[in-house]
């Protein structure tokens, strides 16, 4: 099944609609076929993601028994007491490096499940070990991130909606610097703000035709199994999306 594409003249630009409903439809069908399979794929991510959630809680969560005494303390009017309590069970400086360490980490196996994906999508002999191919471009792509982030809290700084359209803005940057590994950071934000004109809105109603799926996702242990199968959706639908934006409404199609 091919995607439709809508498209409008609008002055001298052309204007492209992408059918999301056609979009999803081929996403289902991807997943349906793939081979390696992207579900198996999102079970070793949402595995990753809950080891290093736990990991992280051991390493920097607040144990009930000393909650508990804060709370006491700071009920009582005990401040100082409460005071020394929290510092003591705040994590240490090594604990904190690591915690901070394994979620750099799951980000760079989120950036290699989307080379998985995209590999996927395009049937360029997609493999498992995709999954790694993120710490290949590691220093890029961390500071890739963090400038990504920066930029969207600094427009959050102005008020909700221009940190959503910020986000929008600059969602395209990683998948730019997938394809195009010799570009710099700033370089796939400034291509991702160009490629993302006129799409913003598009790749917004995307992601908010999601939105119940992400509300099961968020539910106790049964949201894990939600994960493992939306994970995959999303990031097909993603790509498909960043593969019609990319070529500018030309004949790519996927069979």
């Amino acid at each position: 099944m091919n995607l439709r594409l809508k498209r409008a003249e609008q002055g001298s630009a052309l204007q492209m609609t992408i059918d999301r409903p056609a979009v999803k439809q081929q996403a289902k069908e991807i997943i349906r076929t793939s081979k390696p399979s992207l579900i198996t794929a999102g079970l070793i991510f949402t595995l990753l993601s809950v080891l290093i959630s736990f990991l992280s809680l051991r390493l920097t969560g607040v144990a009930y028994e000393d909650m508990t005494g804060i709370l006491q303390a700071s009920s009582e009017g005990r401040t100082e007491a409460a005071m020394q309590l929290m510092s003591r069970a705040m994590p240490g400086p090594g604990e904190s490096l690591i915690d901070v360490l394994l979620h750099l980490a799951l980000s760079v196996v989120s950036v290699g499940f989307t080379i998985f994906t995209l590999n996927t999508v395009r049937k360029n002999a997609p493999d498992f070990g995709n999954l790694l191919d993120g710490f290949g471009m590691m220093p890029r792509l961390l500071w890739l991130l963090i400038l990504q982030a920066l930029f969207i809290m600094l427009w959050s700084c102005l008020f909700v909606i221009p940190g959503i359209i910020a986000a929008y803005r600059y969602s395209l940057a990683v998948y730019i610097m997938i394809d195009h590994p010799e570009l710099g950071a700033m370089d796939c934000i400034r291509e991702s703000k160009r490629m993302t004109q006129g799409y913003k809105a598009q790749l917004f109603k995307l992601d908010l035709s999601f939105l119940l799926w992400l509300l099961l996702s968020s539910l106790p242990v049964v949201g894990y199994a939600v994960q493992v199968v939306l994970t995959p959706y999303m990031e097909t639908a993603r790509a498909l999306y960043y593969e019609q934006i990319r070529t500018q409404g030309s004949e790519w199609q996927v069979a």
